[in-house]
């Protein structure tokens, strides 16, 4: 079982494989590089490290033991229909869950692999079971970024124009134009 330092974002709670033992680190590529005097570590799964101080972390939550793919559950890791939600996913149900700008595609990995199990193409599971994708609409040169909705199929369910109506994007050209190609929504 490995352990894990969780934190918490704006979009959600997130973690990094703790060490707290030279024992923890066997088999892993920093086993001959972190001594004892440097423990406890965070590896941040990109292949660095750094020293763990809980004190020194504002966004450090609390130590967990795990050993599932996900130590946490999606709804954690990508709050689910959190009222600040700006980008992220929106279920066929209209549940949303939330990430940043660049966590769609680790998004998608955890949520295709519960609610789309054994796809590997993450993203084109989600749009094919009728998920949208809410993504920022930055032009480069407005000041302010906006909000982008794609859907794979070109169509969205009641549930998700009832949500995007919530979010204030109803508007939105591409919204529209799904809402009028929706043969099924009125």
């Amino acid at each position: 079982m490995k352990k894990y330092a969780i934190y918490k974002g704006n979009t959600g709670y997130y973690y990094y494989e703790y060490c707290d033992t030279l024992e923890s680190l066997q088999g892993s590529s920093f086993e001959n590089i972190i001594t004892e005097d440097k423990l406890p570590v965070v590896l941040d799964g990109k292949g660095g490290y750094y020293h763990f101080d809980k004190d020194d972390d504002y966004a450090f939550v609390e130590i967990i033991e795990s050993d599932k793919e996900y130590p946490l559950p999606v709804e954690k890791m990508f709050f689910k229909n959190d009222e600040n939600f700006q980008l992220g996913w929106i279920s066929p149900d209209g549940d949303t869950y939330s990430c940043d700008y660049y966590g769609h595609d680790k998004a998608a990995k955890a949520l295709a692999a519960k609610f789309c199990p054994g796809k590997t193409r993450y993203e084109t599971a989600l749009g094919k079971a009728g998920w949208i994708k809410i993504i920022d609409s930055w032009d480069g040169t407005a000041r302010t970024h906006g909000q982008f909705v794609y859907s794979f199929s070109g169509k969205i369910t009641n549930r998700q124009a009832d949500k995007l109506f919530d979010l204030g994007l109803y508007e939105n050209p591409e919204v529209r134009k799904l809402i009028d190609d929706c043969e099924d929504y009125w």
